[in-house]
């Protein structure tokens, strides 16, 4: 990666001055800040005595720990002989035996788009990340100013909500694929003044969309660095090929690799996606090109498992996550599958053998150095806010990544694509306090993230089951 494009995925963009674009947003707007006049996380001492650690520098455990927080800050991590003296009023929570964690990133959600047609606002589903142990997400595409109060009411309330990142609209062609968060652009010479625009608002990420040419995905590119903005895209018209080599970012879904290394021959033979090999050439390229360039790929395999391919399938549309989204979420999510067009890819035995290869392609991915992120795509139907970050991990086990690889990238290196390694992502001294407290080893057995004791989300301990409670059940 040259140092100009380290900088864009390290450095957040600081809007000099926003706008709000309609008097209801305003109104709304208003109503946020009064809240947040709350002092939360006051300089209280809470110290974590005696946990395992994981450090997902090293992406290990290391044992006999005591973190020591104050107000929303981590300021000291040590071993039993190094530790500081302890406030007499201070808060003392015994890790013995417990498992201590940075907050999960989840790297890929939308807070506005599905929940729209379905009457849910993004607000009401913040707390069940939270409760998931999902500290902070990055919006990967939605409509700008109501994602933008979304992320505002979360800051206002870090006691129930994640932090939320925000992004430009999907940057598509005319029409957009999806009119409701899309935003058309098709002149190259107009993006500088697309981007006059979007610098109003706090994003951390440009979204490039299926519909995108390589002219206008090129200049998209290149104003993004120029602004110190991380720029990522869903490829459809525009070629994993060709965007790698215009020097993109990242890229959003296993599709957007595989969908690059099909013959053209066999394009239209059925089942043939599920019996791609993976070794042939053009993939080899792809795949050293991907990790030459450091460009992160976030597979998402939730969406491809539980929307996409295997919707209809016992233990995907009947797990018990979906039941703790409300009962109008819920009640969309079939609405949504038809009006999509899924279950997609023929047969079930077709599909699943398509499922298989996108597995297989993500750790070879992994094999070959690509950085790879954990996101989700939710709440596309089935795809539970929070709960399905989990099994996004299960499923990056089963494509072989170590259990460790994985929490290290649903932690330190989603916060790096957010440009917030420096405060998120590891239990270290100066750094947020977001860390969960496990029950049970995760490097053991992935499903052990759900073993959740205790969420702290800025300092302010939070409980799984009362977060729960905050999301509306209707």
């Amino acid at each position: 990666m040259s140092d100009s494009k380290r900088m864009a995925v390290q450095t957040r963009f600081r809007p000099v001055q926003r706008y709000v674009w309609s008097g209801i947003a305003a109104i709304a707007l208003t109503l946020i800040t009064a809240t947040s006049s709350k002092v939360f996380a006051a300089e209280t001492t809470i110290v974590i005595e005696g946990c395992s650690l994981f450090d997902s520098e090293s992406a290990t455990l290391v044992p006999d720990q005591t973190v020591v927080v104050r107000g929303s800050t981590i300021i000291h991590v040590a071993g039993k002989n190094n530790i500081p003296e302890i406030p007499a009023d201070a808060v003392r929570i015994d890790g013995r035996g417990k498992y201590a964690l940075p907050g999960f990133i989840d790297a890929h959600v939308h807070v506005v788009h599905v929940l729209d047609y379905a009457h849910v606002t993004g607000d009401e589903l913040l707390p069940l990340y939270l409760a998931a142990g999902v500290t902070a997400v990055r919006s990967t595409g939605d409509e700008v100013v109501a994602a933008t109060l979304v992320a505002r009411f979360a800051a206002a309330h870090p006691e129930f909500c994640p932090r939320v990142f925000t992004c430009s609209p999907l940057l598509d062609a005319d029409p957009p694929i999806h009119r409701d968060i899309g935003r058309a652009i098709t002149d190259p010479l107009l993006v500088p003044e697309l981007f006059d625009d979007l610098e109003r608002w706090d994003i951390t990420t440009v979204k490039i969309y299926a519909g995108t040419s390589r002219p206008v995905g090129r200049a998209v590119i290149e104003e993004s660095h120029r602004r110190g903005l991380f720029v990522t895209a869903h490829l459809g018209r525009y070629s994993a090929q060709d965007a790698v080599m215009d020097g993109v970012d990242g890229l959003e879904h296993i599709w957007s690799v595989f969908n690059y290394v099909i013959p053209p021959e066999i394009k239209n033979q059925p089942g043939h996606r599920g019996r791609l090999s993976l070794n042939s050439p053009v993939c080899e390229s792809l795949v050293t090109e991907l990790a030459q360039r450091k460009v992160f790929v976030d597979p998402t395999l939730a969406v491809f498992r539980n929307m996409i391919l295997l919707p209809d399938v016992a233990g995907i549309h009947d797990h018990p996550d979906n039941a703790l989204v409300p009962k109008r979420l819920r009640e969309f999510w079939p609405v949504y599958l038809r009006r999509t067009g899924c279950p997609q890819g023929g047969s079930l035995e077709d599909r699943q053998l398509e499922f298989a290869k996108y597995l297989e392609l993500t750790g070879k991915l992994y094999r070959a150095g690509v950085p790879l992120l954990v996101g989700t795509d939710s709440p596309e139907p089935q795809v539970t806010p929070g709960f399905a970050l989990h099994q996004e991990m299960e499923m990056l086990v089963q494509s072989g990544l170590p259990p460790a690889a994985v929490l290290k990238a649903a932690t330190l290196t989603n916060a790096t694509v957010l440009g917030e390694h420096e405060r998120c992502g590891s239990i270290s001294e100066g750094k947020v306090a977001d860390i969960l407290l496990l029950s049970k080893n995760p490097l053991d057995d992935i499903r052990h993230t759900r073993s959740l004791e205790l969420i702290m989300h800025h300092g302010i301990m939070c409980q799984p089951q009362a977060l729960l409670e905050r999301v509306p059940s209707e």
